[in-house]
């Protein structure tokens, strides 16, 4: 009888910081549960993982767990990669061609020295590794790392209708009738004219995202950072077509959970493991922590969004007249035309009204009695860790799943405002005002009820964890 392999899984994310980040996440929870995993990543990113974060030392506490693995991305090393790190925004499109071979090769000489891989769970617009491992007789897994509803958005494409106005419906949910809650067309990505304009989200791109959601049907199953507790009616659908879904997020909360019983105390601090390409400013923590409760607004749009000057003024001005204290996250790279575009006179204020970091420790910010509310780019990491934290939410979302998830956020969890498409300060300044006085109390009422949901997913016997539990078992019972 074939003797059974102890289990090896190879971790496979897109080279973009928001995809490392839920991956890295996933990585440590299959290592508490005693899963050997090795992370691969671009040479860039795995250098920038080295620099910037603390993943060498936390990663210590699993001693021939977990391993590091790099791959070209077939840029040259001083490429200046924009827009999170990408070679280039359509080199996306084309990794196939460049890392096929090289991932192969490294399956392969694995499999020589210590017995091999015996899954693989790739990132979900990256199919193509579901083709290598297949053809080397291989579990694959894919993880997508969008919302339920933004991957029921994009399997519901090839049925919906172009049109001029961005109002009108586009996408209603079996099963919400109740709820009156659909999608319009400024609500999907490649409709809205805002997003058209973006080279995050052109047609190609677009076509490019649909076409690698419905190749994950390919994979043994699908991992979505979500919980069935927020996202039933869309995994509902996506189940219609792909036979196994494990639902096991908010990842971040779930790790927590996971984390405090097995890890000696001395180890577990209360600060975030930081799973980004940044390096973070944690002396904006020390600045919250001199303001009052719930008076200061966070601002962030994310390690990829570009604003114009034009807009970057707008909300300045909007949050300055708002007269609410702020901490904004002032990303290099962040404004277009260069961080030259703005001298320091546009952003005269006391430091007792704001504070403006170049990154931030974003689950700690969050956590942080001061913080109010969140003035977001909507991507989906930023929302769960704002949803998990009771956070509220101003979202201006600037491509990719973000309209989707900000509709959701305003309009079915009514856990924030969506602020789509429009960028002026008087709008910022009232939507500010609007959230950091409660909502007229929905919103605090909505914020702490969701905020529950999460704790109890993730809790033991919750949803998430209970869909965690079934996947660690067929990693484990799936070896040979």
């Amino acid at each position: 009888m074939e003797e059974k392999r102890a289990p090896h899984v190879l971790i496979f994310p897109f080279p973009a910081q928001g995809h490392i980040h839920q991956m890295l996440t996933l990585a440590e929870l299959l290592c508490l549960s005693s899963i050997q995993v090795t992370f691969l990543n671009t040479h860039h990113n795995h250098h920038r993982l080295l620099q910037f974060t603390n993943i060498q030392s936390r990663f210590a506490r699993f001693p021939g767990l977990f391993r590091l693995e790099s791959i070209s991305d077939g840029a040259p090393d001083d490429h200046p990669r924009p827009s999170g790190f990408l070679p280039d925004l359509t080199a996306m499109m084309h990794l196939d061609s460049i890392i096929s071979p090289h991932l192969r090769n490294l399956i392969l000489s694995t499999r020589h020295d210590s017995g091999g891989f015996t899954c693989i769970i790739c990132d979900g617009i990256m199919t193509f590794a579901i083709d290598v491992a297949k053809e080397l007789g291989i579990q694959s897994i894919a993880f997508r790392t969008i919302s339920a509803s933004c991957f029921f958005a994009y399997l519901s494409y090839p049925h919906l209708q172009d049109g001029e106005d961005l109002d009108e419906k586009a996408l209603t949910v079996p099963g919400m009738e109740k709820e009156k809650f659909f999608f319009r067309r400024r609500d999907l990505p490649g409709f809205s004219r805002q997003f058209r304009e973006s080279p995050l989200m052109s047609d190609s791109v677009l076509e490019f995202c649909i076409k690698e959601t419905f190749n994950s049907a390919r994979a043994s199953a699908l991992i979505l950072n979500t919980t069935e507790d927020l996202e039933s009616p869309f995994l509902s659908q996506i189940r219609t077509k792909f036979h196994k879904v494990y639902a096991i997020g908010p990842l971040h909360s779930l790790a927590k959970n996971l984390r405090s019983p097995k890890i000696p105390q001395s180890h577990n601090s209360s600060s975030s493991p930081n799973n980004g390409l940044w390096e973070e400013d944690r002396s904006c923590l020390a600045w919250l922590e001199s303001q009052p409760p719930k008076s200061v607004v966070y601002v962030s749009f994310g390690s990829i969004a570009v604003l114009t000057k034009s807009q970057l003024l707008e909300f300045w001005h909007g949050l300055v007249n708002s007269g609410y204290r702020f901490l904004w996250v002032r990303r290099p790279g962040s404004i277009s035309g260069g961080d030259e575009a703005y001298s320091d006179d546009d952003w005269n204020i006391p430091a007792e009204r704001g504070c403006v970091v170049k990154w931030a420790p974003q689950e700690e910010v969050l956590g942080h009695r001061a913080v109010g509310a969140f003035v977001t780019h909507s991507g989906w990491n930023s929302t769960l860790e704002s949803m998990a934290a009771a956070v509220p939410m101003i979202c201006w979302p600037k491509a990719a799943d973000q309209p989707v998830i900000s509709r959701v956020v305003g309009e079915l969890w009514r856990v924030g405002v969506d602020m789509k498409d429009v960028c002026d300060r008087s709008t910022v300044e009232e939507t500010v005002r609007y959230v950091m006085g409660g909502g007229g109390g929905e919103m605090g009422r909505s914020t702490a009820e969701i905020a529950e949901v999460v704790r109890r997913s993730v809790s033991e016997g919750g949803s998430s964890y209970c869909d965690f539990q079934a996947l660690v078992k067929e990693l484990k019972s799936g070896c040979r």
